[in-house]
């Protein structure tokens, strides 16, 4: 006899039969009768022990059973239980683990890869593709240069060693001509090009306090404008597919859909819950109200850090309803996040 309590471990026979019942229940779409576990579960037992150990594993809140029908469904604990223990996970096949590599090239420029990465989760998974951006400061810089406009407003030109280009504009303290805007940019190149920018700005800020007077003038200035031109810029998340959950069976009702979609508005909430699996290794599963997007069972976000030079830079993964096929779902992510990875690669001869 199993154990009250979820947390419990499950006899063989109970094991197999929820595998059983989430597998078909992931097939299908409908709830799952004893007749149909004792036609798939491979188990030499009476359908009245079946429906024993259903009643058990409905009671312990691994299953429920849905007014209509006779049959039972998961609930998010039992799909918790499913994907921490018993889900299957496929191998991706090596056409998929090609196209991969083909449409996320190095040296592909950033934007560009985390748009690709996104579309290429949700065409692959047919649910909502994420990617969090990396963070700027762990990319060195390859360039920058100051353009003055108006006031004192001025154009920060940065290229980082990923070629992506970035246009920032700040507001220095005071009035810089263009002369003086070139000299900084030229010590800034000279001194401080192939490093972090989240080192540089360290580095000027601690040189400011130990430089000699006569150096002090220039450093200040170069301070003042590097500490807002290479400042961390607020975090993003691109999305793709968005518009895949429409056909969702299990995502259908209105009130669901409108919360997600104001999520996905937000961004931040997302934001939130990718950062949650920045240090974690490997591929993560949140179900239901543990992703934070919905306060229903019926989504989940499957997640997984994406490395460059052995630093995670951001976490990329599949947001769709909690009746997804884990199995085909988890390899999808994995695969993404070591070909964006491989991208990003500051080490590759292309970059």
């Amino acid at each position: 006899m199993m154990s009250s309590s979820a947390d419990a471990p499950l006899d063989p026979r109970a094991r197999q039969l929820l595998r059983t019942l989430i597998s078909r229940y992931i097939h299908d779409g409908e709830p799952v009768g004893s007749q149909t576990l004792a036609k798939y579960a491979g188990l030499d037992v009476s359908a009245a022990t079946i429906r024993n150990i259903l009643a058990e594993l409905e009671e312990v809140g691994l299953l429920s059973s849905p007014h209509t029908s006779a049959g039972r469904i998961p609930t998010a604990q039992g799909y918790r239980v499913f994907v921490d223990s018993l889900v299957q996970v496929q191998s991706l096949g090596e056409p998929e683990i090609s196209r991969l590599r083909h449409e996320l090239p190095a040296g592909a420029g950033t934007q560009a890869l985390l748009g690709n990465a996104s579309e290429l989760l949700s065409a692959m998974t047919h649910f909502v593709g994420v990617v969090s951006a990396p963070k700027r400061e762990q990319f060195a810089f390859r360039y920058i240069d100051f353009v003055p406009l108006d006031g004192r407003r001025v154009m920060a030109i940065l290229v980082f060693a990923d070629n992506d280009v970035q246009n920032r504009v700040i507001e220095p303290r005071r009035v810089y001509d263009r002369s003086e805007l070139e000299k900084i940019a030229n010590f800034l190149n000279t001194h401080f090009a192939g490093r972090p920018v989240s080192e540089i700005r360290a580095t000027l800020l601690r040189d400011l306090r130990q430089a000699r007077a006569e150096m002090e003038g220039l450093l200040a200035q170069a301070v003042d404008l590097a500490e807002q031109a290479l400042a961390p810029p607020g975090d993003d998340v691109v999305l793709a597919g968005q518009t895949r959950l429409m056909s969702v069976h299990d995502l259908s009702d209105l009130e669901r859909l409108r919360e997600l979609f104001e999520a996905f508005a937000r961004k931040r909430e997302i934001l939130q819950l990718l950062e949650r699996t920045l240090r974690a290794p490997g591929v993560r599963i949140f179900i239901g109200e543990d992703t934070g997007l919905a306060r229903h069972d019926s989504v989940s976000v499957v997640t997984a850090p994406y490395m460059a030079g052995g630093h995670v830079l951001g976490v990329l993964g599949v947001i769709g309803p909690t009746r997804m096929a884990y199995d085909r779902v988890i390899p999808v992510v994995q695969a993404a996040a070591d070909a964006l990875g491989a991208a990003l690669n500051p080490d590759s001869p292309t970059q």
